[in-house]
């Protein structure tokens, strides 16, 4: 089997598995969205690191001693239908490394990352993202059960909040925060987030 380690080596309108995924040694970042493979965007700038490393204190801090667990990118999660019981690696097709995920379920955590939906998933914008990019993970998510995502626009320094929905399984937008609020989670009603400190310079 030829080694694959170029980007270039790989037919970008093919579908692909996590299987394939596992036998990558690429240069570049990729994610797997539903077999197709999506170039991640450019290394963070430094806004997005910052942003990154000030969410990721409080978080740390609160969920220190819980049953719950913080990661973060660059750390594998696999999704699939939530309404499917646990699937094997050639059945997965999507493979994404979100900006900050929390974990409560810990039978989903495997060597290689996250097996099923996160509890809650926070994305940081980069300039680079697209409409598009924005629209597939937010409909991704939706579908993989992931029940609280935020989305955080660095540059207007503001984070959109969504809740699935139970009955409908449609992510619902509960709050819209600015830089000077008080972010809370609606799954963690006792988690707040200073957000004048996450976008501080």
């Amino acid at each position: 089997m030829t080694k694959i380690t170029q980007l270039s080596q790989l037919d970008l309108n093919a579908s692909y598995t996590y299987a394939d995924y596992l036998t990558w040694q690429l240069d570049k970042t990729v994610e797997l969205i539903k077999g197709k493979i999506m170039m991640m965007s450019p290394a963070p700038n430094v806004k997005h690191q910052n942003i990154v490393t000030n969410l990721s204190g409080p978080l740390f801090q609160y969920f220190k001693n819980k049953p719950c667990k913080l990661f973060y990118a660059p750390f594998d999660v696999r999704l699939y239908d939530h309404h499917k019981s646990k699937v094997a690696d050639q059945e997965i097709h999507t493979v994404i490394q979100p900006d900050l995920c929390i974990i409560c379920d810990l039978d989903k955590l495997t060597e290689q990352g996250c097996l099923g939906a996160p509890d809650l998933i926070i994305e940081i914008l980069s300039k680079g993202n697209s409409k598009k990019e924005v629209q597939t993970k937010y409909q991704l998510y939706q579908e993989s059960g992931v029940t609280e995502y935020w989305v955080v626009y660095p540059y207007e320094q503001t984070v959109n909040q969504f809740v699935l929905d139970q009955s409908s399984n449609k992510y619902q937008l509960i709050k819209m925060f600015a830089e000077d609020d008080i972010a809370t989670s609606h799954i963690f009603p006792d988690l707040e987030i200073d957000l004048k400190e996450v976008f501080a310079e």
